[in-house]
């Protein structure tokens, strides 16, 4: 199994809190929903128990009050028609009787519209209904005896008759009022159990919700300290194991300079000394042939420029593997040489453009900046169908600023640097190189307006040489 596939194995191995934390929030969220639907049902019924039971009762009271006050009136009024020397006969008393009828009738029925309806109080209604009808019945036999002939026998009906019933319907009323006022007492009471159960069971379900919240949240907490373990154990392994591709890259990146080193000595030297005996061999070969064979002759001729060609093929093929100016001459002259080069092999109009004469890299870190600006260069000429391309380099005191620019198509700079990873060797190499010199490397791209790779390299504690007239 791959190192990349034991590490894939290792993430799904981690467990996702997600459907536990889904889980404790539906919990939370259905009694939150429980308790906000049974604290609406109880104010609910509060509110129509007030409505239905409260307001009507204090409602049937005042109705009550309103016969007993009525009740009154009529006593008044028969203690004075009941005296021995009136002002006025009997009979001018009906108006107010019938005033105080009407009166008494509508509050009747509007308290039997707004009381509350049980057995006892049907009864007592009962009673007031029949005793109000027997009082009127003979306040009407008093009226009409009065009109008829002497207030006397009216008088004495008053007093035997009249005065009585009077009195039961104000006992009625008073006992009525009575039974109103329990009643109201009860809603009291009732309401005010309603709300302690309310209020106690409004503070069993915060409880609980403040438990289960609690709960949710140490359980959570503690699935998210294990995942994060977990993840951390992952993170400093895939570190560790990033520190030693990285190490491995620069180990390939170094093999790979020593191999293009190696075959451009032997390119050079070897080859080159072997081509260069046979090119001598050659001319020797003609000098002899020039008397005897003239064919010959030409024919030793055009293998001996066939020779010189390949040696002077096998020099340039070698410097660009591996150019022997830059152990020699130095890093800026050795990109003068290489941006010349590539002009001339590629025909595009490439141009070093910089103030200075030279920077003192080590060895080892001068073949890196040479292979970012060649790669740079390469990738213009593969990719980017440009017809100029210029490479400026410049320094601050700390940094070496490089930039190599191009009239390209351009192209999209995060897909290119988001390839899979068999894809891109030639930015991911350019970069690992331009880290390995504790540097950092950017592209900018525009559509149809070219490319821009920026480099930016820390100096080595070097001497930096004068400057010089600009190289192109």
């Amino acid at each position: 199994m791959s190192q990349t596939e034991s590490n894939h194995d290792l993430i799904k191995e981690i467990p996702s809190p997600l459907t536990r934390l889904w889980v404790g929030l539906c919990i939370i969220l259905s009694i939150f929903i429980f308790f906000a639907y049974y604290t609406a049902g109880q104010i609910r019924w509060l509110e129509d128990f007030q409505v239905n039971v409260v307001q009507r009762n204090r409602k049937a009271s005042l109705q009550l009050l309103r016969l007993q006050n009525d009740a009154y009136e009529l006593g008044i009024s028969l203690r004075d028609m009941s005296r021995e020397h009136l002002e006025y006969p009997i009979y001018d008393w009906k108006s107010e009787f019938d005033r105080l009828r009407g009166d008494m009738k509508n509050a009747l029925s509007l308290e039997r519209e707004f009381a509350s309806s049980t057995t006892l109080t049907n009864d007592k209604y009962a009673e007031l209904r029949s005793g109000l009808r027997d009082f009127w019945i003979d306040s009407d036999r008093v009226f009409e005896r009065s009109r008829r002939g002497p207030d006397r026998q009216a008088r004495t009906m008053i007093q035997t008759e009249l005065e009585s019933r009077r009195a039961v319907i104000s006992e009625i009323v008073a006992r009525l009022l009575v039974t109103n006022d329990q009643a109201q007492v009860a809603a009291n009471q009732r309401i005010n159990q309603v709300y302690s159960n309310f209020k106690r069971e409004n503070l069993i379900v915060l409880v609980i919700l403040l438990l289960i919240a609690v709960g949710t949240g140490l359980y959570t907490l503690q699935a998210n300290r294990t995942i994060y373990k977990k993840l951390k154990q992952l993170a400093t392994k895939l570190q560790l194991q990033s520190v030693q591709l990285r190490k491995l890259s620069w180990k390939l990146i170094d093999v790979q300079e020593e191999t293009l080193r190696q075959v451009a000595h032997d390119l050079h030297d070897e080859f080159g000394q072997i081509l260069t005996a046979v090119g001598i061999m050659l001319s020797r070969i003609g000098q002899k042939a020039k008397l005897a064979d003239p064919e010959l002759l030409q024919d030793a001729q055009t293998v001996k420029n066939l020779v010189e060609e390949t040696l002077q093929s096998v020099r340039d093929r070698s410097q660009m593997l591996r150019p022997a100016i830059l152990d020699d001459f130095g890093l800026m002259k050795t990109l003068a040489w290489f941006v010349a080069q590539f002009s001339k092999q590629t025909g595009i109009d490439a141009r070093l453009e910089s103030s200075l004469a030279d920077v003192s890299f080590p060895r080892d870190q001068s073949i890196h900046i040479y292979r970012i600006v060649q790669e740079a260069l390469g990738n213009v000429a593969r990719h980017s169908k440009a017809s100029q391309a210029r490479v400026l380099i410049n320094k601050d005191e700390e940094n070496l600023h490089i930039w190599i620019r191009d009239n390209g198509t351009g192209f999209d700079v995060k897909g290119k640097m988001n390839r899979p990873a068999d894809e891109g060797f030639g930015l991911m190499g350019m970069q690992e190189r331009a880290q390995r010199l504790d540097g950092e490397l950017r592209i900018e791209s525009i559509y149809g307006k070219g490319t821009e790779v920026i480099v930016l390299i820390p100096l080595p504690q070097a001497v930096l040489a004068p400057a010089g007239k600009g190289l192109t």
